[in-house]
């Protein structure tokens, strides 16, 4: 029956009898539809799938009904557009492979979403939205047909998250172009789609009633927005989507809604998760995100109201995980934010006022709580905090806890294992095992690559036999996942340890192990963590998704970390002493390659350095020498030009010499001259005022020496007396080179007085000479006018050069006279210095001279007190003539000798 309508319908479509093809179409259609309705489910679909391998056994009937598309004919189009979207339904990829062999097959499809029929169009974007179903060449077909921008439209009008139904197709057709297809994500990226997102997200303040269909069309887009930044893309991708949602303000718009009122809990949940893949590994987003603070009163950050959630349990479960997932967003590769972290837990940090709680406070609190999903939750929050960061894993060393009053305060790490052993002693609430698992994962990922961890875990004595006791005993299959972290534990301890602590030395491990477990059982039981469900579960994404909290055992980053380190354990385990003693060895030389290479490193940015600023120079100094070339060539082409002009003029000035007579050329020259000969005198006046000045100079100076030569006469000292000779000695060699240049410029003056006598002789010639040149014959009066100007022009020459010669002579003169000033400073300043000292010295000998006088008279006095007294006392006329009667009797003595 099937086969023959559609023997007839090909029949109707070759006659041309198009009224009768919507019929046919209708007649196919309803068959179908009551195939499906009267029986069951199963019926049904097989019914459907034998129907559409009959009707696409013979690939020219699918062509035919993408003919009947083109159509525009209510009645044809859109029986067609349900008809092809039934059969995409029933067999999805064979109908798309004879769509796409078809000859402009999916451009015809994409001209329903251009249909002023909204029915046609709504179920346009139907058939698009099966015919795109997991085919990458026919979703790239359709998003460079323009699909992007008419699905946008579409939801514009349709009023963004508060329109109906056809939203939601629409967004679930763009999920279908983006999912897992890179060309289309770069393509809407590049196309400026983003941009057009953010409206979708501007939610107003009255949050209440929201609808059934908003809720589902928020959900669609938040989705649409983790396809773009999704951990599964290319990261080179996803970073360039991330930074694109940061500057269009789509990250600032999830974020109000993550810290709105009123917003329902699976909104708020999806918002979460979508932010966290917003800022994952984005330094710029991540930094944003630390500065989010929530409406309330005081500020609260966005990181610690969220963690609030995580670590209350009374929150709901979903919620609790899509917090978590977000802090480790925010941690990934983000060591500022780790960093920020980890300070709220040191001691120079904590607030203790009490009122403010921080996010360290709040992973403490999560971590020793009765409830073990918060356990698990902050401990692998903190673990984030820690990852692939040594320098915090010391520094988290340095946390001490107060655990009740009268006790002294343990660090973390100590509490940790506390809680760690005492393990079926505290009552809690939910999986026991879960605490413990969480509290491992945490020192499996402090202690790895960090020795110095290593050494304070073994320094309790307690830790090792715990660790040994648990993975020796034969426990139950639950038990078996706590065993295996036992061991990685355990295996970290031995792999990372420097050898610090003698009782716990890595031969001395590896000998407990082979006495109390044996190699063969350790390594089995280490193997239980690779081998579980839910570490296979964890390994897939990033997101922590679990159905119920009983299954939340393994982070995704912990089971990176497994992988890394279980062959390496085991290697170190089954390695000897000398093995291990090589590989110290290697490592140490590794370290000093390793230093060397940082050291040329540094070096070598240094010399890129002063290379980059050399570099700098050197185009400074290209780009000046340009200029200067530029401008050196300019000013050759000026002075060519002047030149020519020079030239230029010459010639013309021959040339009127020659068709002028020579009454005009008199005339001409006449009228010329004097302004020459008068700019002349006014430099030969110049030149005499400054000459009566340098000459007023000169007497100054002369009168400044005579001074200094009188001062030599007064000053006492034999070497304050040299130095002013020296220095008038300069200054007479100074004053005689000053005369030889005034004697000079009297003769140049006597010169210039020679050159205005002849001048005026001219001036006169030219005078008596203008009179008769009338009357003579033009060829006289030519030869007497040329004498005269070629006399007249080679007088103007040779005052212009003695003016010139002059002017460098003034030059001369005043630095001559500059250095006679400065000589002279220098001897003022030196008889100054003189002067004050001979005043000091007479003034010293002033008092030298009363002194004296004062003790003449005291000695007097009491000579005249000793006469009084009848004491014989002796003058000192007395004392010096028998001193010299003494001296006369030696040298009589020595004369009879």
């Amino acid at each position: 029956m099937i086969e023959g309508m559609l023997y007839v319908l090909s029949n109707h479509y070759q006659r041309n009898i198009a009224w009768r093809w919507g019929s046919r179409l209708w007649t196919i259609l309803s068959m179908f539809s009551r195939q499906t309705e009267e029986n069951s489910q199963k019926q049904a679909d097989d019914l459907g799938r034998q129907f559409t391998e009959i009707f696409i056994k013979q690939q020219e009937n699918v062509t035919l009904l993408l003919t009947f598309l083109e159509e525009f004919d209510f009645q044809v189009r859109w029986p067609g557009v349900k008809l092809l979207t039934s059969l995409l339904k029933q067999q999805g990829p064979q109908v798309q492979q004879i769509i796409l062999v078809s000859p402009m097959g999916v451009s015809r499809l994409m001209d329903l979403l251009a249909d002023s029929r909204e029915v046609i169009r709504n179920d346009g974007v139907l058939l698009l939205q099966q015919l795109t179903k997991s085919n990458a060449a026919i979703q790239k077909i359709v998003a460079f047909e323009n699909a992007f921008e008419r699905l946008l439209d579409i939801v514009t009008d349709e009023g963004n998250s508060d329109g109906g139904i056809v939203v939601e197709d629409c967004l679930l057709l763009l999920q279908n172009l983006l999912k897992n297809n890179n060309s289309n994500q770069n393509f809407f990226k590049e196309g400026s789609y983003i941009q057009r997102m953010k409206p979708w997200f501007e939610v107003g303040d009255d949050n209440s009633g929201w609808s059934a269909q908003k809720v589902t069309n928020l959900h669609l887009m938040l989705q649409l927005v983790r396809v773009l930044v999704s951990p599964t893309n290319p990261p080179g991708a996803t970073s360039s989507c991330q930074k694109t949602m940061f500057h269009c303000g789509l990250l600032q718009q999830l974020c109000m809604i993550l810290m709105a009122t009123g917003v329902p809990a699976d909104i708020l949940t999806e918002t979460i998760n979508t932010v966290s893949e917003v800022i994952r590994g984005c330094q710029m987003n991540q930094d944003y995100f630390a500065s989010v603070n929530a409406p309330s009163n005081p500020p609260r950050s966005a990181i610690v109201v969220l963690l609030m959630s995580m670590v209350n349990e009374r929150q709901p479960f979903v919620l609790r995980c899509a917090v978590l997932y977000c802090f480790q967003c925010f941690l990934y590769k983000n060591q500022k934010g780790q960093g920020e972290i980890v300070s709220t837990l040191l001691p120079s940090t904590i607030d203790a006022t009490g009122n403010s709680v921080s996010a360290g406070q709040l992973l403490c609190g999560g971590l020793f709580s009765t409830d073990s999903l918060s356990n698990w939750c902050a401990a692998v929050a903190l673990a984030h905090a820690l990852q692939d960061n040594a320098t915090l894993k010391e520094q988290l060393l340095r946390v001490q806890l107060a655990t009740s009053i009268g006790n002294p305060p343990v660090s973390l790490l100590q509490q940790c294992t506390n809680i760690l052993s005492q393990g079926d002693k505290i009552d809690r609430r939910g999986s026991k095992v879960q605490t413990r698992v969480g509290l491992l994962m945490l020192l499996c990922t402090w202690l790895s690559d960090c020795p110095i961890a290593v050494t304070h875990f073994l320094h309790n004595s307690a830790n090792i036999p715990f660790l040994t006791g648990q993975i020796a005993e034969n426990l139950g299959e639950e038990e078996q996942l706590v065993q295996g972290l036992c061991a990685l534990l355990l295996g970290i301890c031995i792999y990372y340890n420097d050898n610090s602590l003698e009782n716990c030395r890595k031969e001395k491990l590896k000998q407990l192990i082979e006495k109390r477990i044996g190699k063969e059982n350790f390594i089995e039981k280490l193997g239980f963590i690779s081998k579980h469900e839910l570490y296979s579960r964890a390994a897939q994404k990033p997101q922590p998704s679990f159905s119920s909290p009983d299954h939340m055992m393994f982070d995704h980053e912990f089971t990176k970390l497994v992988k890394e380190l279980e062959g390496i354990i085991t290697k170190a385990i089954y390695k000897s002493s000398e093995e291990d003693k090589q590989e110290e060895e290697v490592k140490k030389t590794l370290e000093q390659h390793d230093n060397i290479v940082t050291h040329y490193k540094k070096v070598i940015r240094e010399q890129d350095q002063h290379l980059e600023e050399l570099k700098q120079k050197v185009n400074t100094l290209k780009s000046q020498n340009e200029q200067l070339q530029t401008a050196v060539t300019q000013q050759m082409s000026q002075i060519q030009q002047h030149k020519d002009q020079y030239n230029l003029l010459k010639v013309q000035l021959g040339k009127d010499n020659q068709h002028h007579s020579a009454h005009s050329d008199m005339l001409q020259m006449n009228g010329m001259q004097p302004e020459e000969i008068s700019k002349l005198r006014q430099e030969i006046e110049e030149l005499k005022k400054k000459h009566e000045v340098l000459q007023g100079q000169l007497r100054e100076k002369d009168s400044v020496i005579e001074n200094m030569k009188s001062l030599q006469s007064e000053t006492g000292t034999t070497e304050q007396s040299s130095q002013i000779t020296a220095g008038l000695e300069h200054g007479n060699e100074l004053h005689r080179e000053l005369e030889a240049l005034r004697i000079q410029i009297q003769s140049q003056s006597s010169d210039i007085s020679k050159l205005q006598s002849e001048k005026q002789e001219l001036l006169q010639q030219m005078n008596r000479a203008s009179v008769p040149a009338l009357g003579d014959s033009g060829a006289v009066i030519a030869a007497k006018n040329s004498e005269l100007e070629g006399r007249l022009l080679q007088e103007i020459k040779e005052l212009k050069t003695e003016a010139k010669v002059l002017s460098e002579e003034k030059a001369l003169l005043q630095q001559h006279l500059d250095s006679v000033n400065s000589t002279v400073a220098v001897l003022q300043n030196e008889k100054s210095q003189l002067q004050q000292e001979v005043a000091e010295s007479k003034k010293e000998q002033d008092d030298l001279l009363v002194l004296l006088a004062d003790q003449d008279q005291k000695i007097l006095a009491l000579k005249n007190k000793l006469k009084e007294l009848g004491e014989p006392v002796e003058d000192e006329d007395d004392i010096e003539s028998g001193d010299q009667g003494d001296e006369d009797e030696e040298e009589d003595g020595e004369e009879e000798d």
